[in-house]
């Protein structure tokens, strides 16, 4: 007769012998890699503030555009100091890129600073956002490097932001088109037909021969980048079209997403290392200065006409020795050590407030509005998801309230106004606990027809 040895008694504690920890904190590595690729491929993350971005590029862009309406021929049309001539040497030299450049007649100027504006008011409202991203990227490059040398540093940013907002799926929140995408997933809600889009089958197939011509005719500037650029995302909007159309629960329409999640969060990487080189590099600079060593730098801007819109306000800052003293110091100590804050929240917090506050002050004192606008609306990278969260619940509510005091509405529904008739709205709760569309699966405005 056989006997069995008595086993020890399972437990679920792991054991504890030699080398027992090394396959553990591989397991765990392997765990945390995963979640990590997960996370990454599976949202576009930051929806808030790659919204903030897409609405303060485009907000600074429209605006400049509109106040130099009245001098954009001799900014930039036909009457510029820099001659039309001038620019096609110049871009002959660097392969720069404007359309501005295919003709020299007004109404094409005329024509192109027209689009550049509605693009970039379609972009700021978030209407057919993919479409306006482009098409805004095309007109800040073309009046851009029409003439050079009228731009200054929110100028460079505005060119760069402009190039990588194509690559991000900037309209998942607070836009026109995450309103259509979240009446679309109502309707598929309560069983009703989806309807369909003309608007951006039109724009794709007006802009596909357009393209086209411009490749042909060798109008794309001298770089590789951008005629493969325009061609991928053109050709990639009808591949999106057709896994919405025929498989939109399907594995192409999966694999889409995964690289449109892929290239916004990559995007959204390089925006923050951005704006960190910007930073950086500027205040290592200006601690290699003098005046900023000794203090003074902020004394001297401060004395020229061409930088006081407020000269009263601007001799008030200047008198004070001590002030100028502090705040010259001060830009150098928070643009050095921004980067070095930015795994510690609060004081990252701290120092966005900050620097925020300083571009405000530039734009007050200095009389450079659009320059801050666009720092400021690059800094907004980094802003708190639940402040962006609750101020775009405030900016609603503001809306709402100021809607129920115009004409012919009515605060309640005891007043004989107009009542709303009350429709299958999933609560915000099964809407991600925001109010807003789905960011994914719903379209969010991330292709041409779509």
């Amino acid at each position: 007769m056989t006997t069995t040895p008595p086993t020890a008694p399972v437990t679920g504690r792991p054991a504890t012998g030699p080398g027992s920890g090394a396959p553990d904190r591989i397991a765990a590595a392997g765990t945390a890699l995963a979640r990590a690729i997960q996370r990454v491929t599976a949202s576009a993350l930051g929806p808030y503030q790659s919204a903030v971005i897409r609405i303060g590029f485009a907000a600074t862009y429209l605006f400049f555009l509109v106040r130099e309406l009245p001098h954009r021929h001799e900014l930039y049309g036909p009457d510029s100091p820099w001659h039309w001539d001038l620019a096609r040497q110049l871009t002959a030299g660097n392969e720069a890129f404007s359309v501005l450049l295919w003709s020299d007649s007004v109404l094409w100027f005329e024509v192109v600073y027209a689009l550049t504006i509605l693009s970039a008011a379609g972009l700021l409202l978030g209407w057919r956002t993919r479409t306006m991203s482009v098409l805004f990227m095309v007109g800040v490059l073309s009046v851009q490097n029409r003439s050079v040398f009228m731009g200054d540093g929110g100028d460079n940013v505005i060119h760069l932001m402009a190039i990588y907002l194509v690559f991000t799926r900037c309209a998942q929140v607070w836009s026109l088109d995450a309103r259509r995408a979240a009446r679309d997933a109502e309707r598929d809600a309560l069983g009703l037909p989806s309807r369909r889009d003309a608007v951006g089958p039109v724009l794709w197939a007006v802009l596909g021969p357009v393209l086209l011509g411009a490749t042909l005719m060798d109008g794309l500037g001298g770089t590789w980048w951008l005629p493969v650029l325009l061609w991928i995302l053109w050709l990639s909007a009808a591949a999106w079209w057709a896994a919405n159309r025929f498989a939109p629960g399907g594995q192409p329409r999966a694999l889409l997403d995964v690289l449109a999640n892929l290239a916004h969060n990559a995007t959204l990487l390089v925006i923050m290392v951005e704006v960190c080189l910007i930073y950086a590099t500027a205040g290592w600079y200006k601690i290699q200065g003098s005046r900023w060593q000794d203090g003074t730098a902020l004394y001297y801007p401060l004395k020229l006409d061409y930088f006081a819109p407020w000269p009263a306000l601007s001799d008030v800052l200047a008198s004070s020795g001590l002030m100028v003293m502090v705040l010259t110091y001060a830009t150098v100590i928070v643009q050095v050590a921004f980067p070095f804050t930015l795994f510690n929240r609060r004081l990252k917090n701290v120092l966005l407030v900050i620097m925020i506050g300083e571009h405000a002050g530039i734009a007050l004192l200095l009389g450079l509005p659009f320059f801050s606008m666009a720092m400021i609306a690059a800094d907004a990278v980094f802003l708190p998801t639940v402040f962006l969260v609750w101020l775009g619940g405030r900016a609603t509510l503001g809306r709402e309230r100021l809607l129920g005091w115009l004409p012919g509405r009515s605060r309640s529904p005891e007043a004989g106004g107009p009542q709303e008739v009350p429709t299958a709205r999933p609560a915000p709760e099964e809407r991600g606990g925001t109010g807003e569309a789905p960011p994914h699966g719903t379209g969010g405005g991330h292709t041409l027809v779509g």
